[in-house]
């Protein structure tokens, strides 16, 4: 083994108690996920959603880039006024993006959908009540049936722009 730090040294003896191998500290995985990202005509009008309603967090927030590479890969339209933020929940950092592209109207989403995120929410009630009082539409209460046979709720739930959000809760067997 080569030649270690004294903190790379106690956590490689932990790792190895839990079964993990050296390999797993220091190899790059193939892929990880970043964020999902939504594009969003007003940043600010859809926080009203993401953080005051689903709880997210603003960790980084940057203004209009004309260099920004979102602008090509999104096929944004010249005079659009940039803005973007990036979300964080608690003990998962950076996992949602919001790119605003102001001073254009965004077009309907073609149907059917094919995007989404899936949040595991603690109080679907609550969240379908301020979501309902922000105006979004929410979708009927539909029942969840896991991969291995658990028993939930799902709910899906319409952003602004138009982006969808599905909220679920599989309750503890006590």
């Amino acid at each position: 083994m080569a030649a270690m730090s004294a903190s790379n040294v106690v956590r490689f003896a932990v790792n190895r108690r839990s079964g993990i191998e050296e390999n797993d500290m220091t190899e790059k995985p193939a892929v990880r996920f970043q964020r999902a990202n939504f594009v969003v005509e007003d940043v600010d009008k859809a926080l009203t959603f993401y953080r005051d309603v689903l709880g997210f967090e603003v960790t980084f927030r940057k203004g209009h880039n004309p260099q920004s590479y979102s602008i090509p890969v999104f096929e944004i339209p010249d005079g659009a006024e940039l803005d973007f933020a990036i979300l964080s929940l608690p003990g998962q950092p950076r996992i949602m993006a919001l790119s605003g592209i102001g001073k254009i109207r965004l077009e309907p989403v073609p149907y059917p959908r094919r995007s989404a995120i899936v949040l595991d929410v603690a109080d679907p009630d609550k969240v379908m009540a301020q979501s309902a009082a922000l105006g979004l539409t929410v979708y009927a209460e539909g029942r969840l049936e896991t991969h291995d046979g658990r028993i939930g709720r799902e709910i899906g739930i319409v952003d602004f722009d138009d982006n969808l959000v599905v909220i679920y809760l599989i309750p503890d067997n006590d």
